[in-house]
Protein backbone atom coordinates (compact mmCIF):
# COMPACT_ATOMS: atom_id res chain seq x y z
CA UNK A 1 0.00 0.00 0.00
CA UNK A 2 1.47 3.37 -0.91
CA UNK A 3 2.03 6.34 1.38
CA UNK A 4 3.02 9.56 2.15
CA UNK A 5 6.23 9.07 2.86
CA UNK A 6 9.00 6.41 1.75
CA UNK A 7 11.35 5.02 4.24
CA UNK A 8 13.82 7.81 3.57
CA UNK A 9 12.47 11.74 3.89
CA UNK A 10 15.54 13.16 3.02
CA UNK A 11 19.64 12.97 2.98
CA UNK A 12 21.72 15.86 4.07
CA UNK A 13 25.52 16.48 5.02
CA UNK A 14 25.88 15.34 8.64
CA UNK A 15 26.19 18.05 11.68
CA UNK A 16 30.26 19.43 12.33
CA UNK A 17 31.50 17.07 9.64
CA UNK A 18 34.38 18.61 7.36
CA UNK A 19 34.36 18.62 2.87
CA UNK A 20 37.15 18.86 0.96
CA UNK A 21 35.11 21.22 -1.69
CA UNK A 22 38.15 20.80 -3.95
CA UNK A 23 37.48 17.65 -4.23
CA UNK A 24 36.35 16.51 -8.10
CA UNK A 25 33.32 14.60 -6.30
CA UNK A 26 32.43 17.36 -4.92
CA UNK A 27 32.89 20.05 -7.79
CA UNK A 28 30.05 17.70 -9.47
CA UNK A 29 26.94 20.44 -9.98
CA UNK A 30 24.59 18.01 -8.68
CA UNK A 31 26.81 17.11 -5.59
CA UNK A 32 27.27 20.27 -4.59
CA UNK A 33 23.54 21.08 -4.42
CA UNK A 34 22.99 18.31 -1.99
CA UNK A 35 26.00 19.36 0.31
CA UNK A 36 24.61 23.11 0.35
CA UNK A 37 20.75 22.14 0.21
CA UNK A 38 20.44 18.26 1.10
CA UNK A 39 17.95 16.54 -1.32
CA UNK A 40 13.84 15.49 -0.45
CA UNK A 41 13.58 12.03 -1.74
CA UNK A 42 9.70 11.16 -2.18
CA UNK A 43 7.77 8.49 -1.61
CA UNK A 44 7.58 5.95 -4.62
CA UNK A 45 9.90 5.52 -7.86
CA UNK A 46 12.31 8.64 -8.59
CA UNK A 47 14.73 8.63 -11.56
CA UNK A 48 18.11 10.51 -11.76
CA UNK A 49 18.47 10.98 -15.32
CA UNK A 50 21.33 13.31 -16.28
CA UNK A 51 24.42 12.86 -18.90
CA UNK A 52 27.73 10.87 -18.25
CA UNK A 53 29.41 12.65 -15.50
CA UNK A 54 26.60 14.31 -14.21
CA UNK A 55 26.60 12.97 -10.65
CA UNK A 56 23.74 9.99 -11.07
CA UNK A 57 26.23 7.25 -10.21
CA UNK A 58 27.93 9.31 -7.26
CA UNK A 59 24.80 10.32 -5.96
CA UNK A 60 22.98 6.55 -5.93
CA UNK A 61 26.36 5.53 -4.28
CA UNK A 62 26.43 7.91 -1.77
CA UNK A 63 22.41 6.92 -0.65
CA UNK A 64 23.60 3.39 -0.48
CA UNK A 65 26.96 3.95 1.75
CA UNK A 66 24.26 6.62 4.02
CA UNK A 67 21.87 4.07 4.28
CA UNK A 68 24.25 1.24 5.45
CA UNK A 69 24.32 -0.54 2.13
CA UNK A 70 27.18 -2.04 0.23
CA UNK A 71 28.11 0.37 -2.84
CA UNK A 72 28.81 -2.35 -5.12
CA UNK A 73 25.90 -3.89 -4.50
CA UNK A 74 23.31 -5.84 -1.73
CA UNK A 75 22.02 -5.59 1.19
CA UNK A 76 22.90 -4.19 4.65
CA UNK A 77 26.14 -6.11 5.43
CA UNK A 78 27.38 -7.56 2.46
CA UNK A 79 30.89 -7.74 2.78
CA UNK A 80 32.18 -7.93 -1.15
CA UNK A 81 34.42 -5.54 -2.65
CA UNK A 82 36.96 -5.19 -5.77
CA UNK A 83 38.40 -1.93 -6.44
CA UNK A 84 37.41 0.77 -4.48
CA UNK A 85 35.92 3.69 -6.46
CA UNK A 86 33.43 5.51 -4.91
CA UNK A 87 33.68 8.92 -3.25
CA UNK A 88 33.62 9.64 0.32
CA UNK A 89 30.21 11.05 -0.01
CA UNK A 90 27.88 8.52 1.41
CA UNK A 91 30.08 9.08 5.18
CA UNK A 92 29.03 12.50 5.22
CA UNK A 93 25.73 12.00 4.98
CA UNK A 94 22.61 11.59 7.19
CA UNK A 95 19.54 10.35 6.75
CA UNK A 96 16.35 11.71 7.81
CA UNK A 97 14.17 8.17 7.73
CA UNK A 98 10.16 8.17 8.47
CA UNK A 99 10.01 6.17 11.76
CA UNK A 100 7.80 2.96 12.52
CA UNK A 101 8.08 -0.02 10.23
CA UNK A 102 10.84 -2.79 9.83
CA UNK A 103 12.39 -1.52 6.35
CA UNK A 104 13.96 -3.39 3.49
CA UNK A 105 16.72 -2.28 1.62
CA UNK A 106 18.93 -3.36 -1.44
CA UNK A 107 21.26 -2.28 -3.76
CA UNK A 108 21.53 -3.65 -7.60
CA UNK A 109 24.18 -1.80 -10.38
CA UNK A 110 24.41 -3.15 -13.76
CA UNK A 111 28.33 -2.96 -13.25
CA UNK A 112 29.00 -4.82 -10.73
CA UNK A 113 26.49 -7.42 -10.59
CA UNK A 114 29.07 -10.80 -11.60
CA UNK A 115 30.55 -9.92 -8.33
CA UNK A 116 27.55 -9.74 -5.85
CA UNK A 117 26.92 -13.26 -7.66
CA UNK A 118 29.86 -14.78 -6.93
CA UNK A 119 29.50 -12.90 -3.77
CA UNK A 120 26.12 -14.40 -2.99
CA UNK A 121 26.87 -18.27 -4.42
CA UNK A 122 29.80 -18.17 -1.92
CA UNK A 123 27.33 -17.58 1.40
CA UNK A 124 27.53 -20.08 4.22
CA UNK A 125 23.61 -22.01 2.87
CA UNK A 126 23.63 -19.91 -0.05
CA UNK A 127 20.18 -19.99 -1.81
CA UNK A 128 21.43 -17.41 -4.57
CA UNK A 129 23.62 -20.51 -6.76
CA UNK A 130 22.08 -20.41 -9.92
CA UNK A 131 22.76 -16.39 -11.13
CA UNK A 132 25.54 -17.12 -12.86
CA UNK A 133 23.89 -19.74 -15.01
CA UNK A 134 21.45 -17.18 -16.57
CA UNK A 135 22.23 -13.96 -19.16
CA UNK A 136 23.21 -11.19 -17.20
CA UNK A 137 19.62 -9.85 -17.84
CA UNK A 138 17.89 -12.72 -16.90
CA UNK A 139 19.93 -12.75 -13.67
CA UNK A 140 19.28 -9.05 -12.83
CA UNK A 141 15.76 -9.46 -13.05
CA UNK A 142 15.59 -12.80 -10.97
CA UNK A 143 17.71 -11.42 -7.87
CA UNK A 144 15.10 -8.31 -8.14
CA UNK A 145 12.61 -10.36 -7.75
CA UNK A 146 13.95 -12.16 -4.86
CA UNK A 147 15.53 -9.14 -2.97
CA UNK A 148 13.15 -6.43 -3.78
CA UNK A 149 10.12 -7.32 -1.30
CA UNK A 150 7.34 -5.32 -0.34
CA UNK A 151 7.74 -1.64 1.92
CA UNK A 152 11.52 -0.64 1.79
CA UNK A 153 14.30 1.62 0.54
CA UNK A 154 15.39 0.02 -3.21
CA UNK A 155 18.13 1.34 -5.42
CA UNK A 156 19.12 0.89 -8.73
CA UNK A 157 22.01 2.15 -10.89
CA UNK A 158 21.37 1.93 -14.77
CA UNK A 159 19.28 -1.20 -14.63
CA UNK A 160 18.59 -1.19 -18.18
CA UNK A 161 21.80 -1.77 -19.24
CA UNK A 162 21.70 -5.33 -19.44
CA UNK A 163 18.34 -5.82 -20.52
CA UNK A 164 16.54 -5.56 -23.88
CA UNK A 165 13.40 -3.61 -24.91
CA UNK A 166 11.00 -5.99 -23.87
CA UNK A 167 12.43 -6.87 -20.41
CA UNK A 168 13.16 -3.33 -19.83
CA UNK A 169 9.13 -3.15 -20.81
CA UNK A 170 8.86 -5.71 -17.95
CA UNK A 171 11.69 -4.21 -15.14
CA UNK A 172 8.82 -1.03 -15.34
CA UNK A 173 5.59 -3.48 -14.40
CA UNK A 174 8.10 -4.64 -11.36
CA UNK A 175 8.88 -0.85 -11.00
CA UNK A 176 4.81 -0.12 -10.99
CA UNK A 177 4.29 -2.64 -8.84
CA UNK A 178 6.98 -1.89 -5.49
CA UNK A 179 5.49 1.27 -6.02
CA UNK A 180 1.93 0.22 -5.14
CA UNK A 181 3.62 -2.04 -2.66
CA UNK A 182 5.14 1.37 -0.88
CA UNK A 183 8.47 0.60 -2.08
CA UNK A 184 10.52 3.39 -2.32
CA UNK A 185 12.86 3.18 -5.26
CA UNK A 186 15.61 5.19 -6.43
CA UNK A 187 17.07 4.54 -9.76
CA UNK A 188 20.08 6.21 -11.43
CA UNK A 189 19.33 5.73 -15.63
CA UNK A 190 19.74 6.66 -19.21
CA UNK A 191 16.49 5.39 -20.29
CA UNK A 192 13.75 7.13 -21.92
CA UNK A 193 11.33 3.98 -21.41
CA UNK A 194 12.07 3.70 -17.92
CA UNK A 195 11.44 7.22 -17.49
CA UNK A 196 7.96 6.59 -18.67
CA UNK A 197 6.43 5.43 -15.71
CA UNK A 198 2.84 7.73 -15.00
CA UNK A 199 3.55 9.14 -11.74
CA UNK A 200 7.45 8.90 -10.77
CA UNK A 201 9.47 11.56 -10.11
CA UNK A 202 12.39 12.73 -12.14
CA UNK A 203 15.09 14.57 -10.58
CA UNK A 204 17.56 16.02 -13.74
CA UNK A 205 21.30 15.93 -13.19
CA UNK A 206 23.01 18.86 -14.84
CA UNK A 207 25.38 22.07 -14.96
CA UNK A 208 21.94 23.35 -13.17
CA UNK A 209 22.72 21.26 -10.03
CA UNK A 210 19.36 18.88 -9.42
CA UNK A 211 15.91 19.88 -10.76
CA UNK A 212 12.56 17.78 -10.99
CA UNK A 213 11.90 17.64 -15.05
CA UNK A 214 9.02 15.80 -16.69
CA UNK A 215 8.79 13.23 -19.18
CA UNK A 216 8.81 15.56 -22.04
CA UNK A 217 11.03 17.97 -20.99
CA UNK A 218 13.86 15.90 -20.88
CA UNK A 219 16.79 16.23 -23.51
CA UNK A 220 17.62 12.47 -23.58
CA UNK A 221 13.75 11.89 -24.81
CA UNK A 222 14.03 14.85 -27.32
CA UNK A 223 17.11 12.94 -28.85
CA UNK A 224 16.04 9.75 -29.06
CA UNK A 225 12.66 11.05 -30.97
CA UNK A 226 15.18 13.30 -33.02
CA UNK A 227 17.35 10.32 -33.97
CA UNK A 228 13.88 7.52 -34.62
CA UNK A 229 12.62 10.00 -36.81
CA UNK A 230 16.46 10.95 -38.54
CA UNK A 231 18.67 8.26 -38.00
CA UNK A 232 20.82 9.10 -41.36
CA UNK A 233 21.31 13.06 -39.84
CA UNK A 234 22.49 11.66 -36.81
CA UNK A 235 24.92 9.26 -38.32
CA UNK A 236 26.14 11.87 -41.22
CA UNK A 237 27.29 14.50 -38.42
CA UNK A 238 29.40 11.47 -36.88
CA UNK A 239 31.54 11.42 -40.16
Amino acid sequence: MRTDFGPVRRVELDVGVEVDRAAWWAKIPAVAALLEHGLNLPAGVTFLVGENGSGKSTLIEALAVAHGLNPEGGSKGAQHSSRVTESPLGELLKVVRTPGRRVNAYFLRAETMHGLYTYLENLPGAIDTDLHDRSHGEGFLELLDRKFDGYGFYLMDEPEAPLSFTSTLGLLARLEALRDDGAQVIVATHSPLLTALPGATILELGAHGIRRATWDDLEIVAHWRRFLDRPDAYLRALR
